[in-house]
């Protein structure tokens, strides 16, 4: 009786999945991936109502990785499991995205208020009362949990939450339990949108880091820009751009950055990776006086196995919730403030010139007759085959590494999993890219290189991709197994071999029409140019899968180079 009294007095009543549901609207989502569960169906009932597609993957770990992708080309996600089986089967991909800083609301639809009271002996459950246990997994990997137990506190937890999850770049847990479903909340809240603006920095500190940076950037005599992935999730990009464009230093990425810098920029020099980097690259970053480190994550396989040669007294790093100069270091002082003040104040700078990028292969590839298809021939050649606006997704593996190589045109946006790695991820984060692409304002390309053994893992996704319409290239490298493993460990070891698969008749098993998708072998370079000049291909009009055949033996350098640093700290006792 005291719900309904409640729910009277309010003077726009709404239940609360509309008012979740149109929340994940107002922020720009447009597709919510998952799976039906008993516990989640009426909440899924309001979707269409809310201007929300349903996806509907093939299994939880899939859709995480799908809104991993989504998210990162439309900014953030969503995702909605049922309790326990289908919210562990996504954990993966929540701790991918944690790890990477990937913004996700992972909505999960639980039993009712009153079942979990009274510690009832439901399916799905560990049959010993406790409903918290999942929750509690989750906790560790979620930026925020919002339960949402009672009518009254639900929307100031869902605005919270949904704050948390933008500014904070990571995912966040809802509960909504099935008799929270319909219950009531105050819709006029709908009317102010959540406020997504960052926390501004205490002005005196701003003041005082701006004026240390700009001491040390004017006295720097070959400065250089460096940008990581932190920059992208923090969403900088607009600074970094007018840095790089207005300082006219030279700038570099680091892998998990790659797509940061608009590459065209002529003081864009490319990837620095310490001992990953080519000679140019690497020389001009480690010999100079200052290093302007925007976002930096400094994991194994960004840097080629802990290989960056950057010293403390000569860099200043720039995070989203400290800023550290030399050995300094400043608590709560935000890099986008910092940044901008920087960009407006710093006046004419020592420019001394750094490398240039060039889509093309080595000398001794270009002149070599040998037909066969190479990594350092494949990559700069993809470059080329590039467009402006493209969305590249590289598995872990050799194309994580190989697409250092390759030059990108402007406003291309790379989503690879770098730090997190977990295998099969890129075709998930496929999907969800290439969702969010058909949702966006422009037309571009979304273009998957992936590696036969990790395709193995996900390739359920085909299927969401057919059913709702998307188009994207899909290239499986296939070089016998799992190549980065094999240079790690066991190399002819059968545990690093898969079954090998006809790809081609893959599309049409999973319910393709005829004329919806092409597919394509290749096993030469003039093969793969050919193709690359085929409109009918690169329009990407229609869902193409090509299988390219590589040596089982070559891969990336860099990818070898990395592959035996984790070979020997995985012996070090």
């Amino acid at each position: 009786m005291a719900t309904d009294i409640a729910s009277r007095e309010l003077a726009t009543p709404v239940d609360v999945t509309e008012y979740l549901f149109k929340r994940l609207h107002q922020l720009g989502i447009r597709s919510v991936h998952g799976i039906p569960g008993d516990y989640n169906l009426t909440a899924l009932d309001y979707l269409h109502k809310c201007g929300l597609n349903w996806v509907g993957n093939c299994n939880e770990l899939n859709a995480g990785y799908a809104a991993d992708g989504y998210a990162r080309v439309n900014g953030i996600a969503a995702l909605i499991t049922t309790f326990g089986v289908g919210e562990l089967s996504a954990l993966n991909a929540i701790a991918g995205a944690y790890s990477e800083f990937v913004p996700i609301v992972h909505i999960v639809g639980q039993p009712s208020t009153v079942s979990q009271r009274d510690g009832m002996l439901l399916h799905h459950t560990l049959g010993n009362g406790d409903f918290n246990v999942f929750s509690n997994m989750s906790a560790d990997i979620s930026c925020d949990v919002a339960k949402l137990n009672k009518p009254h506190e639900a929307a100031t937890y869902i605005d919270s939450a949904l704050r948390e999850c933008w500014i904070r770049s990571r995912p966040v847990y809802i509960t909504l339990p099935t008799d929270m479903v319909g219950k009531k909340v105050d819709g006029e809240r709908l009317k102010t949108p959540i406020d997504l603006t960052f926390p501004p920095n205490e002005e005196e500190k701003e003041e005082y880091v701006v004026d240390v940076v700009l001491r040390y950037l004017k006295a720097a005599k070959n400065p250089v820009i460096l940008v990581d992935a932190c920059a992208i999730r923090h969403r900088v990009l607009a600074e970094v751009h007018d840095l790089v464009s207005k300082s006219g230093l030279p700038s570099f990425v680091a892998p998990m950055g790659k797509g940061a810098i608009d590459e065209t920029l002529p003081n864009y020099g490319g990837v620095y990776a310490g001992d990953g980097s080519n000679k140019g690259v690497k020389d001009r970053v480690e010999k100079s006086d200052l290093i302007l480190s925007i976002g930096a994550i400094k994991s194994d396989f960004n840097t080629t196995g802990f290989t960056y040669r950057i010293g403390r007294m000569n860099s200043i790093d720039f995070h989203s919730n400290y800023m550290a100069v030399r050995y300094s270091e400043y608590p709560g002082v935000g890099m986008k403030g910092v940044l901008r003040k920087v960009i407006d104040r710093m006046g004419k700078l020592h420019v001394s010139p750094g490398p240039t990028v060039s889509n093309q292969p080595p000398m001794d590839r270009r002149t070599s007759t040998d037909p066969t298809v190479t990594h350092a021939w494949l990559w700069p050649t993809v470059g080329r085959w590039l467009r402006e606006n493209d969305i590249v997704i590289t598995e872990t593996g050799t194309a994580n590494f190989g697409i250092w190589e390759t030059g990108f045109p402007k406003g291309v946006i790379a989503v690879s999993q770098v730090l997190w790695g977990s295998i099969g991820y890129s075709l998930g984060a496929c999907q969800g890219a290439a969702l969010a692409a058909k949702e966006g304002e422009k037309a571009r390309r979304t273009i998957l290189f992936i590696g036969d053994g990790s395709f193995q893992l996900t390739v359920q996704e085909l299927s969401t991709m057919i059913r709702n319409g998307l188009t994207p290239i899909i290239v499986v490298i296939c070089n016998e197994g799992y190549t980065i493993e094999r240079y790690i460990h066991g190399w002819n070891e059968k545990y690093n071999d898969i079954q090998p698969w006809k790809h081609t008749d893959l599309v049409p098993a999973f319910g393709a029409e005829a004329k919806s998708y092409g597919t394509h072998q290749i096993r030469t370079k003039e093969e793969l140019l050919e193709l690359f000049n085929d409109e009918d291909f690169s329009s990407a009009e229609r869902l193409q899968l090509v299988e390219l055949h590589m040596p089982k033996e070559d891969a990336p350098h860099t990818l070898k180079i990395t592959a035996e640093a984790s070979a020997k700290r995985n012996k070090e006792i």
